[in-house]
């Protein structure tokens, strides 16, 4: 890429690639499967994708996007919910639920806070509100800078602003290359993103650490300026030393995707030379650059089951991998189950007694 990207934030053109997957397709758009000429995914629209980080602002997002905003297909999973109940129970237990208005800024990943926040007193409403709720919603706007005006406009002068997205630091801590994805435009470290509520003048005053994907953080913002907390402060301390902000840092994300690719492919090889019969579980927008960048096809992985209906009889972007529903998946009883989520696991094992000990977990490090 000849000519840096500007910073969808700040403008600055001081940015650098630090992660580059090359061409690849759509996470979210699964095409049919008899959509290929003879099953061959190779006439799948490909599409560049890398991740950039900004100098100036510390904002790591995507270099280039030219798809289409994507068309939710997914089924809350239960692990979402259950952390949706906690954080919000927190929240209330903190103080960051003043008042009695409450405004929501939808995600794509679907899912929302309202009824737990309306059950606790609060009233829907599309003006300025004493709470207004972003749950993976604002990592979508292609237009950082305005995204974030328009969610400080929309909190009330005394009203708090409550954002929860997957750590930068976790997808560097756990080299989780895989969640760049198109439709991504923002990866927040807790650094940049306090920048960035700077810039339309508010301040973080709590924040709050989920173990959902390997690391979500909750972060309550108000107008004015606030001295970070000691919680505060110490993840901006540990995100110091790890490195969100340093181009060399997250550079070593590009070293963890050749790893991966040919650690699944290999372990997939072996499976299928001893004759173990795989299949996967969920079809996450996750798994489609993992499976496309090993070369993976229905000769090591069978099938990918998923609880949606919208995906099933269609086939992973990029590869002749059918989905299939988990009723299909338990009747054809494969010998090991490949979790493309690994925070299904627990709600897997208990929906599907039939698979117990067949469930596989690889993380985006795993190389044997």
């Amino acid at each position: 890429m000849t000519t840096p990207p500007e910073c969808c934030a700040c403008g600055s053109h001081d940015t650098t690639t630090v992660l580059d997957l090359g061409d690849v397709p759509i996470a979210d758009a699964f095409p049919p499967v008899t959509s290929a000429p003879e099953g061959d995914p190779a006439g799948d629209v490909r599409h560049p994708l890398a991740m950039a980080l900004c100098r100036q602002c510390g904002l790591a997002q995507i270099a280039q996007d030219d798809t289409e905003p994507e068309q939710p297909l997914g089924v809350e999973p239960r692990a979402l919910v259950e952390q949706a109940e906690r954080a919000v129970a927190i929240a209330d237990a903190r103080g960051w639920l003043p008042g009695r208005t409450v405004r929501e800024f939808p995600s794509p990943h679907g899912g929302t806070w309202l009824p737990l926040v309306v059950r606790r007193g609060h009233v829907v409403t599309d003006g300025p509100a004493s709470v207004v709720l972003d749950s993976f919603g604002v990592m979508h706007e292609a237009d950082q800078r305005g995204a974030w005006r328009a969610r400080a406009d929309a909190t009330a002068p005394d009203g708090v602003l409550l954002v929860q997205f997957h750590s930068l630091a976790a997808i560097l801590r756990h080299g989780q290359w895989s969640s760049l994805r198109h439709g991504h435009a923002a990866y927040y470290s807790f650094t940049s993103l306090s920048g960035l509520l700077a810039a339309v003048g508010m301040s973080v005053v709590g924040v709050e650490t989920f173990d959902l994907y390997g690391g979500t953080v909750l972060v309550a913002a108000r107008h004015g300026r606030y001295r970070p907390d000691a919680a505060a402060r110490a993840m901006l301390a540990e995100e110091a030393d790890l490195g969100v902000t340093d181009p060399v840092r997250l550079g070593r994300l590009q070293a963890a995707v050749d790893a991966d690719v040919a650690g699944l492919r290999a372990w997939l090889d072996a499976r299928a030379d001893e004759d173990v019969r795989v299949m996967g579980y969920g079809a996450a927008s996750v798994a489609v650059a993992r499976l496309g960048l090993a070369g993976i096809d229905s000769h090591v992985l069978e099938a990918v089951a998923d609880v949606s209906p919208a995906k099933q009889g269609r086939r992973m972007p990029g590869t002749d991998i059918p989905i299939i529903s988990p009723a299909a998946l338990v009747e054809a009883s494969p010998d090991r189950v490949l979790l493309m989520l690994p925070d299904l696991l627990p709600e897997l094992e208990q929906a599907y007694p039939e698979l117990a000990g067949r469930w596989i977990v690889r993380t985006d490090r795993d190389s044997s």
